[in-house]
């Protein structure tokens, strides 16, 4: 165990970015069409075939899930991964026509200090075909903090980022997240050095800082980017849960919701009006569990890492090299 999402077999992560833009791409490819399902909670999201992923819809299983920066002009970046998938003959089959299922989420980090002035097209559909093609070259281990679609991110306190957790559930299933962090919230303890995930870290993996030995009212305070006051828009936190299990569509979107509670226990406040909050949930199928207790347990083990991943995506970041660019929080604390 990497403590990554490829620790869960099968799946392969991907990032491409623009330095210039300071924006970029994850791609996760599934190497067996995975069931997915989808769960949206911020009031401004932006995403990509999230109707095919309902309940009540036809297509259960994915190739590929598609995360981006860019917001509504990253879901382009779907587009790229299915150009790759298409070369690789993979997609959904009706008669002889093959469509690859890529559903995806955008984030807001268009107001970073990356030059957006693009051009008629915009850089994504380009770099999901190029985080696609990264995520078929690369072994088990990719990047986390300022790259992919955690390049632009940003948090109310510290710069955001891409991060990544896994754990095994006591009857030996395996589940893992990926997050791309751009809350308007804060993922840390006012503006110290202790992060909302604190209780559910493992050996250290954001800093082993804990929690403040009490908690203050200024500690308990609304940070938000922009102050109490604002109309930001830069926002939004999205993501994917995976496992080896045997799940159906329903209980992929059972898990999904339980596994949002990770997005709570690690950034504060969340889903908020100017977040779009996503998460996704796919399964591999690989190992039966029990439908009631066992997707309960997964859940559990799920949502602590979710929150998890958060932290480190934010505890891995690095600032934008540009004028007035929001700290990291390595700048303030060190590693």
């Amino acid at each position: 165990m990497k403590n990554l999402l490829t620790d869960i077999a099968g799946v392969r992560v991907g990032h491409a970015e623009d330095a210039k833009v300071a924006s970029g791409t994850t791609a996760i490819i599934f190497d067996q069409p995975a069931v997915a399902a989808i769960d949206v909670r911020g009031g401004g999201p932006g995403t990509r075939e999230d109707a095919l992923l309902d309940l009540a819809n036809t297509v259960e299983r994915v190739d590929a899930i598609a995360l981006s920066g860019g917001s509504a002009f990253g879901l382009d970046t779907g587009g790229g991964v299915q150009a790759w998938l298409a070369e690789q003959g993979r997609g959904h089959r009706v008669r002889e026509a093959l469509i690859p299922i890529v559903p995806g989420a955008i984030l807001f980090d268009l107001l970073n200090g990356g030059d957006k002035a693009w051009g008629r097209f915009s850089p994504y559909r380009d770099l999901g075909y190029a985080a696609a093609a990264a995520a078929a070259a690369a072994g088990t281990d990719f990047a986390l903090g300022s790259v992919g679609a955690g390049l632009g991110a940003t948090t109310a306190t510290f710069k955001g980022g891409l991060g990544s957790a896994s754990a095994v559930t006591p009857d030996g299933v395996k589940v893992a997240a990926i997050v791309a962090v751009n809350a308007v919230g804060s993922v840390t303890v006012g503006d110290g050095p202790w992060f909302w995930a604190a209780p559910f870290e493992l050996g250290g993996e954001f800093g082993g800082r804990g929690l403040p030995d009490k908690f203050t009212d200024d500690m308990l305070r609304m940070r938000i980017k922009g102050g109490p006051a604002a109309t930001a828009r830069e926002n939004t936190t999205i993501g994917a849960v995976v496992t080896d299990a045997v799940l159906t569509k329903p209980q992929a979107k059972r898990l999904a919701m339980i596994a949002h509670t990770g997005f709570a226990r690690a950034i504060y406040p969340v889903h908020a009006p100017t977040d779009g909050d996503v998460l996704f949930a796919a399964a591999t199928g690989e190992k039966p569990i029990e439908p009631l207790a066992g997707l309960t347990e997964l859940g559990t083990v799920a949502a602590n890492v979710v929150a998890r991943a958060i932290a480190r995506g934010v505890y891995s970041a690095a600032a934008l090299p540009f004028p007035g660019a929001q700290l990291a929080w390595r700048d303030r604390f060190g590693a």
